[in-house]
């Protein structure tokens, strides 16, 4: 990996570099979504057969959309015993994480007469986009679900792609069904996202879309946006790590390629204090990757986005990580936890040498969608709060509401609104 020595203009090279990945830039593929987009808005059902028939060699029928029960019983026979065993106990380790952000309404009564408070209503229906083939990740599939299953939500259907046999991959349909699922339907792509926006005749309208997908479905859902809520615009995986003199070179380099094989856009940075560290993390790098099976993809993403920061303090090396507000942030530092006080922008956090990042992609419970592309400033991962609305309450006694009703008045004649002041008046007349 390139050693680079860590400077004002080599983190704005490097934002620049990273923020060319963000789906934002990929602006030539978004008139082909828009038409697709609108084709499912008119012709429903019939545009997404035909897509489907198009893109998935798939022959699409309102009596084969839906995966069945026996075809849900085959994927657990096609799957190994001991890795449904996992799933399921890392499904418990995710709903034991966002049971603890359910929140309450609340109410809050003083002796005048006024009552103000918040009422917390899960949404009615929830879709989830599961990516099909190589890019089918059943981790994804407990990490959308689980949320909002926690949250209440009544509903919950998911799209997938179907293979050329009709099928679905056997790994997606068993985590959909511990995860609790209602219905999963056989459709993949950006005509996915139309149909669970507008609607179809087979596919119900929901009021929110999660889930990562290509390029394709990250435009649609940027496009849909507006019609119905949708987690985030992903980007693709990143990872940062921070490290001082202390740090273990092979666990960093181990690390930073567990990122780096996600796909040729992936990011793995290393910003260290030590450059002994760093070259030996350079020389770790090159040593696994020769043995990894997906060499070519970790070769490519490195070669574009992959860098290893000499900084000279940890002041530097957290402050330009801040800057990077990266997707995944590991603090492999003497004290991690004192470290950790001072990072403001991250996606996750993962603190010591013994809590790599897979640990959160896999098993320990806390969301793996998470902000990317530096939207980790503004963006929280998927949590219970993405599948609630909250909705306020006002309630106000005549002896309430005569102590300020002047206020009122004065503030809505000053903004011209005198039918806004009227509508408190003539309660006093």
């Amino acid at each position: 990996m390139r050693i680079v020595t860590l400077t004002k203009e080599t983190t704005e090279s490097i934002m620049d570099d990273l923020l060319k990945r963000s789906p934002n830039n990929y602006t030539e593929y978004e008139s082909v979504v828009n038409d697709i987009i609108e084709n499912v808005k008119v012709n429903k059902d019939k545009a997404v057969f035909d897509y489907t028939l198009k893109f998935d060699r798939f022959a699409l029928t309102p009596e084969n959309i839906v995966v069945t029960k026996e075809e849900i019983a085959e994927a657990y026979a096609q799957m190994d015993a001991e890795l449904v065993e996992v799933m399921k106990r890392a499904a418990e380790n995710i709903r034991a994480f966002h049971a603890k952000q359910v929140r309450n309404s609340w109410f809050d009564a003083k002796e005048d007469g006024t009552i103000l408070g918040m009422k917390v209503t899960p949404i009615q229906r929830a879709g989830v986009y599961v990516p099909g083939g190589k890019a089918a990740y059943p981790s994804s599939v407990l990490m959308n679900v689980i949320p909002a299953k926690v949250a209440g939500v009544p509903e919950i259907v998911m799209t997938t792609p179907p293979g050329a046999d009709g099928k679905v991959n056997p790994g997606t349909l068993v985590a959909a069904d511990i995860a609790g699922v209602d219905t999963i339907y056989k459709v993949g792509g950006a005509q996915a996202i139309a149909a669970l926006a507008y609607g179809t005749e087979s596919i119900p309208k929901v009021d929110k879309i999660t889930g990562p997908g290509n390029i394709f479905v990250a435009l649609a859902k940027k496009a849909v946006y507006g019609y119905v809520s949708i987690d985030s615009i992903a980007g693709p995986s990143e990872i940062l790590v921070l490290a001082d003199e202390s740090a273990n070179p092979r666990y960093i380099a181990a690390d930073l390629l567990s990122q780096a094989e996600h796909d040729e856009l992936a990011s793995a940075i290393l910003i260290t204090t030590s450059m002994e560290v760093a070259k030996k993390v350079s020389e770790e790098v090159d040593k696994f990757t020769a043995e990894l099976s997906r060499k070519p993809i970790i070769e490519k993403s490195l070669e574009n986005y992959g860098y290893i920061l000499v900084a000279d303090s940890m002041e530097q090396a957290i402050e330009t990580a801040n800057e990077i507000a990266s997707e995944h942030l590991e603090i492999l530092t003497k004290n991690p936890f004192d470290t950790m006080t001072k990072i403001k922008n991250a996606g996750a956090i993962f603190l010591g040498e013994y809590s790599s990042e897979p640990l959160g992609d896999y098993f320990a419970g806390p969301n793996h969608i998470l902000p990317t592309n530096g939207t980790a400033k503004f963006f929280s991962p998927v949590n219970v709060d993405d599948f609630i609305k909250k909705t306020s309450i006002i309630s106000y006694s005549r002896e309430a509401l005569e102590k300020v009703h002047v206020d009122i008045e004065t503030f809505a004649k000053s903004e011209g609104l005198t039918a806004h002041a009227n509508s408190i008046a003539v309660r006093f007349e």
